[in-house]
């Protein structure tokens, strides 16, 4: 969707349009849609739309514009065959931005039935609910909605979450809009950002307001898998979870990739690549993919693997910081120690800072003799946690590097009894904890946790 309001300022609006139509057509099981990000690669290119459709594998693209002007919103939209570049469909609409939502549904049922699929009884029903949302909320909601997605910085998570709050307050039916809430939460407890208490406590509250006013959400349900798995450590919900989320919404990619990260994580390697491939279906630009193929890797300890999927992910994405993390893993596990402390170097400095990649950096340095730098970083955090919140598992990796297993121990009590994020994700195959893996206390954390050895 094209901006036409001639204000830069509006082009969060028509990229939220281009998302929230590309939401409701991929609700559609009978569909195959490509996902926003590959949809948004092409955003002013010179290609011809049969090119950009042969890159794609698709039959047919939906292209439009928006002008914004006050409280009205007129949207093009139109249909076109991708091979002939024939022009199959195409409508004007101009609506009151409070009717913003029930507008999106309408253009994608009358998309479906152009391309004659079958819209089965529930989905209409979906459409149907569509109801009128405050101009002011939705506009807060688009604009959490472009910083979640764009954001890589925690003050970018942050604002996103403030505004999707602020949605909520505005109008407090806007069930996405609580969604959004509880995947600020989810992140950036996962990231390490905030405490898993105080992220757990305020995603849930949020998740269960968001499937009150709409149980038919796939990604309330997606979300609710995640914290199930990564909060909860109820193993069989999470991952019936993630499966009904994409009953629901089968083209739904964030979705798909979190069902991924479960089947890596489970051990399922052909299931995870299996369904890495379909993500891959949906995702074509995606830049998480070869991630999530080498978090599989990573899940297996499969070394080798890590570095020839992380190589591919690092040369053409040399700046984001996840991949020079898994090379220094994959580097350890391969036995390049210099190579791995180089990488986790680069990690960090690339993260600003990310625990998971200091504590590697301290392993890594702890490899190679240089003791002192470990245990440095070592008190940095310590001193860090007395400020603000620290995993207690990244320290008890530490520890574990440099040998003092009741330390070590401790620490992973710390973080068992806070419920952290990370025990159940790194307990089974971080090598950091290889030296306590042989002592039976490690075996009744695995336990305890939930997980066989």
């Amino acid at each position: 969707m094209e901006n036409l309001s001639r204000d830069p300022e509006q082009e969060y609006f028509a990229d939220g349009m281009t998302d929230e139509l590309t939401t409701d057509l991929s609700k559609i099981s009978a569909l195959r849609v490509v996902s926003r990000t590959s949809a948004m690669h092409y955003k002013n290119t010179n290609k011809t739309l049969p090119e950009i459709a042969r890159e794609l594998n698709v039959d047919g693209v939906v292209e439009g514009s928006v002008m914004r002007s006050g409280n009205r919103c007129r949207i093009t939209a139109q249909l076109i065959h991708a091979d002939t570049d024939e022009h199959v469909w195409a409508e004007t609409y101009e609506r009151n931005l409070d009717d913003v939502l029930r507008l999106q549904s309408e253009v994608a049922q009358t998309i479906a039935q152009q391309v004659r699929v079958e819209i089965s009884p529930e989905q209409k029903a979906r459409f149907g609910a569509a109801k009128k949302v405050d101009p002011a909320a939705y506009d807060a909601f688009l604009q959490a909605r472009a910083l979640f997605m764009w954001g890589s910085t925690p003050d970018g998570f942050k604002k996103a979450q403030i505004l999707f709050q602020q949605a909520i307050d505005k109008d407090p039916s806007l069930a996405l809009a609580y969604v959004g809430l509880a995947d600020s939460y989810v992140y950036r407890g996962s990231q390490r950002w905030v405490g898993p208490a105080e992220a757990h406590a305020h995603a849930s509250e949020a998740l269960l307001k968001a499937l009150e006013l709409d149980p038919t959400l796939g990604e309330a349900h997606s979300t609710l898998g995640w914290m199930s798995w990564r909060f909860d450590w109820n193993f069989p919900k999470a991952e019936k979870e993630f499966r009904y989320a994409l009953e629901l919404n089968p083209n739904y990619v964030a979705g798909q990739e979190q069902l991924t990260w479960y089947l890596a994580w489970s051990g399922r390697r052909d299931e995870a690549f299996a369904a890495l491939q379909k993500m891959a279906d949906l995702d074509l630009a995606s830049r998480n993919r070869t991630t999530v193929e080498s978090g599989i890797y990573y899940h297996q300890r499969d070394y080798r693997g890590v570095v020839e999927a992380t190589r591919r992910f690092t040369a053409m994405n040399p700046n984001d910081w996840p991949g020079h993390y898994f090379l220094g893993v994959g580097d350890q596990g391969t036995g390049q120690k210099l190579d791995a402390v180089a990488e986790f170097k680069k990690a960090v400095e690339l993260s600003h800072g990310d625990t998971d990649a200091v504590a590697g950096l301290a392993h890594a340095y702890v490899a190679i003799g240089k003791r002192g730098e470990a245990e440095k970083i070592l008190h940095d955090l310590l001193e860090q946690s007395q400020k603000s919140y620290v995993s207690p598992y990244m320290i008890a990796t530490i520890y574990a590097a440099l040998g003092d297993k009741e330390k070590a121990f401790d620490f992973l009590e710390k973080a068992y009894q806070e419920r952290s994020p990370d025990v159940p994700y790194f307990l089974k195959a971080d090598l950091r904890l290889d030296p306590l893996r042989s002592d039976p206390r490690f075996q009744d954390l695995m336990h305890r946790v939930g997980l066989s050895n």
